[in-house]
């Protein structure tokens, strides 16, 4: 898959495509609908298919300071994508001069003679353009002028996961704040995921029998509630099942949150510098302080327990 940062990037004998645009956050199973039925239009017309994302995320440019906690950062988008069978993914700067561009030259500036787009593909409440003025009904009517047609497809999807509330980025987000991994894992499709570099921390787990991998977080993750979860530790290309902490350690009275994972029954691991990806499958526990590190202790190994047949499970 081919991977573009900024319009420049964009082979200059490009020709015709299937374009879908959006933040795309996660690529939940509402994104995967629009995403999937993309690459289907883009094989049926034998052309590639194209992602357009951005980055920041527009809500810091046009409202500073509101940069919403993010599923996923970029590149793992771009792998989630791939897996869908995208064929190339744009993500384009999001700047205060280009938030300044309306519909009409959004359009023809990106979709026609850039992507020289054949279709577009999109959900029912996109928005794009100065002031998000551009909507579905406007890109179509410029399609007529510009030769791509538009498919509107319905997004929506729902479980049990917020009580039933249709499935978004911003009820995965708000899901993840709560702890509640399992329900946004069933809105991602997926165990919600955040990665980084492991960093040296005061190495009491490794102290106290259970060494942990302290992953610094990227800039703007959705990290989940305080609290003890199950779930899994990738590093150096292995996936091994984790008991993870997200917290600010009050045992020792710590003040620094930070998400740490212990690989159960690996002790041998020397991860630090390497970028680690951890995973949450379910919730297990709040974070508390216990009335001595005894008891902190037999607190951990029903958690390891606990995490081990979590982990285990079909």
């Amino acid at each position: 898959m081919q991977r573009w940062r900024g319009l420049e990037d964009i082979p200059q004998d490009w020709g015709r495509s299937v374009v879908t645009i959006g933040s795309y956050d996660g690529v939940h199973r509402g994104h995967q609908l629009i995403i999937g039925r993309a690459v289907e239009r883009a094989r049926e017309l034998s052309v590639p298919s194209v992602v357009v994302t951005f980055d920041p995320h527009p809500s810091e440019v046009v409202r500073p300071g509101s940069h919403p906690p993010l599923l996923a950062p970029h590149h793992r988008r771009a792998e989630l994508m791939a897996e869908l069978g995208v064929d190339a993914v744009l993500i384009l700067p999001f700047t205060a001069e280009f938030s300044k561009l309306s519909p009409a030259d959004f359009i023809v500036k990106v979709l026609v003679d850039k992507l020289h787009a054949r279709a577009v593909v999109e959900g029912p409440n996109f928005r794009f353009g100065h002031k998000a003025a551009g909507n579905v009904a406007y890109l179509a009517e410029l399609g007529a002028t510009y030769d791509y047609d538009v498919e509107v497809i319905d997004l929506h999807v729902s479980g049990e996961a917020g009580g039933g509330e249709p499935f978004s980025s911003t009820l995965a987000r708000r899901l993840v704040a709560a702890g509640d991994v399992e329900g946004a894992g069933e809105i991602l499709g997926r165990p919600h995921r955040v990665e980084g570099v492991v960093v040296r921390g005061a190495q009491r787990g490794r102290e106290l029998g259970y060494p942990t991998a302290n992953v610094e977080t990227l800039p703007h993750t959705a990290v989940p509630a305080d609290g003890v979860y199950a779930g899994w530790l990738t590093a150096a290309g292995e996936r091994m099942p984790a008991a993870i902490s997200v917290g600010t350690n009050p045992q020792f009275d710590g003040t620094a949150r930070s998400v740490e994972a212990y690989a159960i029954d690996r002790v041998d691991l020397d991860l630090y510098g390497l970028h680690a990806a951890v995973e949450f499958l379910a919730y297990v526990r709040p974070m508390q302080k216990f009335a001595s590190v005894e008891d902190l202790l037999d607190a951990m190994a029903r958690d390891v327990k606990k995490c081990r047949e979590l982990t285990a499970a079909p």
